[in-house]
């Protein structure tokens, strides 16, 4: 019963996707509610941006439809979080309400940052915040002020990492699915039914949506982003899977696979923003302004073209989340982590290689 429901709730947030997101379509297109080219985008044409206003709704409908039709059929969910819920259900409805106005008329990165930050609060005030780091840098139980801190800035750092990796067709959405999916699968293994729930019923709105963004015809008026409101929900959705995945009922003991897990689907937006700061405050820039120095804008100057560079990013996230499963069982989380830098590092090294050959063989030809 408990596949059934999950299964249930998935079908229903990916129908209704179905149903929304092609009305959001005609409301945006009749009230020029579009997303403007300029020299930092990759879109050539006016497009809609609107496309996550239909992500949390659908998301709390069935959500609540689902948790009503198991009390109703007398299959409700043991030591439900119901508070966790609440608080999440408030959080979640203050970054729509932001990504909203942001996508309409525009909202400065101070207020998001706030609006996140007093988000992430109602996600730690019932419980959820990190009491061990599983051994990394040999730190295992964590004292709750530390983990209270550290926890606000994790909310606030994979909402911003998803918002940030939102840079050309597919790509913020895809790396959602693929983490949505693995961290709903290991809530499933671990009996958390709740949210197990809320990823599946997450990836589900998020289908329809994926496949609008990035098969779309802008001249046909069939293309949609999702803006800061989908962004910013998705980023808080996942981090309160990764927070609940990677606390210990044991934090004196080291190691935690759920938190690898959990972590490793958000390796490429989580390096790539730390590596972007550091870009911006070596060229002495303000590390919260936009630029074209995203790990997707380094892949089309590579010649790739926006598709190619979607799926390529995709599988490396799959790459990385392989790899760390294979792993867990032969090493720390330190020296996983380490492992992770390395390879990634090596990989922006031959990319940066590409990007300079490219640059000369263009000089050449000009000469």
């Amino acid at each position: 019963m408990d596949y059934l429901f999950l299964m249930s709730g998935f079908l229903l947030s990916l129908l209704l996707g179905m149903m929304i997101v092609p009305k959001i379509l005609l409301i945006s297109y009749k009230k020029r509610l579009f997303d403007m080219p300029d020299s930092r985008k990759v879109h050539q044409i006016p497009v809609p941006r609107l496309g996550g206003i239909s992500f949390f709704p659908v998301i709390l409908i069935v959500l609540c439809f689902i948790l009503g039709m198991r009390l109703y059929c007398g299959y409700p969910i043991e030591n439900l979080p119901a508070n966790e819920f609440l608080f999440f259900a408030v959080g979640g409805m203050m970054l729509f309400l932001i990504g909203v106005a942001d996508d309409l008329v525009g909202i400065g990165y101070r207020y998001k940052f706030l609006v996140q930050i007093l988000a992430a609060l109602l996600i730690v005030w019932p419980g959820e915040w990190f009491n061990t780091l599983g051994g990394l840098f040999g730190i295992d139980e964590l004292p709750k002020t530390l983990g209270v801190s550290f926890t606000l800035f994790v909310v606030v750092y994979i909402t911003n990492a998803i918002n940030l990796i939102d840079g050309i067709d597919g790509l913020a959405s895809g790396l959602s699915c693929i983490s949505l999916i693995v961290l709903g699968v290991v809530c499933m293994v671990e009996g958390d039914e709740l949210y197990a729930l809320l990823a599946f019923c997450t990836f589900g709105v998020i289908v329809p949506f994926w496949f609008y963004n990035v098969f779309g015809n802008a001249k046909r008026a069939h293309k949609l982003f999702m803006g800061d409101t989908g962004s910013l929900i998705l980023g808080y959705i996942i981090s309160l899977l990764v927070i609940h995945l990677s606390r210990a009922d044991n934090p004196e003991v080291a190691g935690n696979s759920n938190m690898i897990f959990a972590f490793s689907t958000l390796i490429v937006p989580l390096f790539d923003v730390v590596r972007v700061v550091m870009h911006r405050l070596r060229e002495k820039k303000n590390p919260f302004l936009p630029d074209k120095n995203h790990f997707h804008h380094k892949l089309l100057r590579t010649g790739l073209r926006p598709r190619a560079v979607m799926v390529s990013i995709l599988f490396i996230a799959l790459f990385f989340i392989v790899l760390n499963w294979l792993l867990t069982n032969h090493m720390g989380m330190t020296g996983l982590l380490i492992t992770d830098i390395v390879l990634w590092s090596l990989l922006q090294l031959g990319i940066n290689h590409v990007i300079k050959k490219n640059k000369e063989t263009k000089k050449t030809i000009e000469v």
